[in-house]
This record gives C-alpha cells, sequence and structure tokens, in this order.
C-alpha cells in the first residue's frame, strides 16, 4: 500500500509538471510562422482586391452614390487607408505599453472573432469622425495612400520580431475590449476586406452608372 501511495504521489507529480509545461507552450507571446503567413497574404490579397475593384471604373462610377449619405467606391477606399493608419497606430499604442501578464486569458479566441465579425457586413457600424473620408481626393491620390498606408503595415508584418501578443490596448467597443497587438494587426486587412465588400455592392447596385464606351477614331 505504502508503495502504491508512492507510485501515485509521483504520478500526481508529473502530471501537474506536465500541465504546467503545456501551459507555459501555449503562452508564447510572438507570432507564429502561421500567423505571420496568415496576416502577410491578407495584407496582398485585400490590398490586390480593393485596387482591382477600382481598376477601370470611370469618374463618374468611382464617385457614383446610391443615396446622398451613401460613400461612393472613392470614399469606401480612402476610407480604408485612413482605418489603416488609425489601426496600426493602435499596435504601436499596444507595443508601448508594457507586457500584460493576463494577455492571454483577456485575448483568448479573439483572433477567430474577428476573422468572422470583421468582414461580414450584416451588420453595419458608423466610422469614427476622425476616419470618415473627405471625398476631395482624386484616384491617383487615393491610391497612393493606399499603397504607402499598405507598404508600412506589410513590412512590420514581414520583420517585426516583437512579442506581439503580450501587447495589449483596449478597443472602444465593448464587444472586442481588449486585443493584443497580433489582433490589431490582422485587424487591418480584415477591415479591409469589409469595406472591399462595400465596393463589390455599389458596383452591383442597379443604378450603378453604365461605363460609356470610348468613340472609335
Amino acid at each position: 500500500m505504502k508503495s502504491l501511495n508512492i507510485s501515485i504521489r509521483m504520478l500526481l507529480v508529473l502530471c501537474v509538471g506536465f500541465t504546467c509545461h503545456a501551459s507555459l507552450a501555449s503562452e508564447d507571446p510572438n507570432m507564429t510562422a502561421e500567423d505571420r503567413a496568415k496576416v502577410i497574404k491578407l495584407l496582398n490579397d485585400s490590398h490586390k482586391q480593393t485596387l482591382d475593384l477600382m481598376e477601370g471604373l470611370s469618374e463618374e462610377q468611382l464617385k457614383f452614390k446610391p443615396a446622398p449619405e451613401k460613400w461612393s467606391a472613392l470614399e469606401v477606399a480612402e476610407h480604408i487607408f485612413m482605418a489603416e493608419g488609425l489601426l496600426f497606430g493602435a499596435v504601436e499604442k499596444a507595443l508601448a505599453e508594457k507586457q500584460n501578464p493576463e494577455w492571454e486569458t483577456k485575448t483568448k479566441g479573439k483572433t477567430e472573432f474577428l476573422e468572422r465579425v470583421m468582414v461580414s457586413r450584416d451588420r453595419k457600424a458608423s466610422a469614427p469622425e476622425s476616419i470618415v473620408p473627405s471625398g476631395k481626393l482624386t484616384r491617383s491620390e487615393v491610391i497612393a495612400k493606399l499603397k504607402e498606408a499598405r507598404a508600412k503595415s506589410l513590412k512590420f508584418a514581414e520583420e517585426t520580431k516583437l512579442p506581439l501578443k503580450a501587447h495589449t490596448l483596449d478597443h472602444p467597443f465593448p464587444v472586442f475590449n481588449t486585443l493584443n497587438g497580433y489582433q490589431w494587426l490582422i485587424y487591418i486587412p480584415l477591415h479591409n476586406i469589409r469595406h472591399n465588400k462595400q465596393i463589390e455592392e455599389l458596383k452591383s447596385d442597379p443604378n450603378f452608372p453604365v461605363k460609356k464606351a470610348t468613340p472609335s477614331n
């Protein structure tokens, strides 16, 4: 019986040790190779889709609004780069904070949540005043700003070795609450995808202008 009790105690110690080891192993605050590859692909693909959606549109089509209070395709694209600046700023603000010892608990499951809800157009949201498009920029100006903002985000995603997940910043919307640096980073292309769908909706509107044929010589 004594030897049985000793064996049970040893087994418990081993189990506890294994559990602690597994817990520690799951708490790596750095991006995994898969994390990095995912966010880089999303950044590239969503950006390309925006440019493709705008390609070949006439000025009339770019500025078409289905209603006075709605945004045009050009304004949606302007909002995309403005929001990217704000969101990348959130990444930087998170990194400026001390590492959050509760980051794993506070942000668990939120990457998947963002991937699910951000790309959906089922629920509309009002943009903060700071990223409401002016509607005053030209096509070339908007495209240049889109490329500039994305190049900065992409370079960071490709090169950073910082423990993004350990640094957190609260989102102003309670539904998201605390997000870590990686989640703020992946928010950028997910938000982009959401608004690419908005441009697609505009282009499928029954009143979307038909592009006038170029007169032949």
